[in-house]
């Protein structure tokens, strides 16, 4: 896995959604058998999914002088990348970086629950990957 290029697509991510402003995103490779685990206690859902994020921007304001703003974690199964990776015919990193991408994307608000929603967030994607498969990452 390349600890650089995840962060690259975070960064981008970022950079995409206009948020300037210094802020720490953990990125958790995880096996199936923890995530389902997380999907089952935090979603009530008893199976595996791709990627999970949890918000760190619920409660009281941080203050902007406070250093970093913790956004969330975005939790990833390898194995459930790795399956989707070659479904869809596209190399592992790409994935990894597509459900980075998406888990960023959770941490500021949008949401794939609806038709409507999971179309703004493919297009977001899209988007974003774009910058990092042109090189215009920075």
């Amino acid at each position: 896995m390349d600890q650089k290029r995840l962060a690259e697509a975070v960064k981008n991510c970022l950079q995409a959604e206009h948020f300037a402003q210094r802020a720490e995103i953990s990125i958790v490779l995880a096996s199936d058998d923890y995530i389902r685990g997380l999907n089952r206690k935090y979603r009530g859902v008893d199976s595996p999914t791709d990627v999970l994020a949890f918000s760190q921007l619920e409660g009281e304001p941080i203050r902007a002088d406070a250093g970093p703003l913790a956004l969330g974690d975005v939790v990833i199964s390898v194995e459930t990348a790795k399956r989707q990776a070659a479904e869809r015919g596209h190399a592992m990193a790409d994935e990894l970086d597509l459900l980075a991408v998406h888990g960023v994307l959770h941490l500021f608000g949008y949401d794939d629950e609806t038709e409507a929603g999971g179309a703004e967030m493919r297009e977001r994607e899209s988007t974003i990957l774009g910058r990092v498969e042109d090189g215009k990452a920075t």
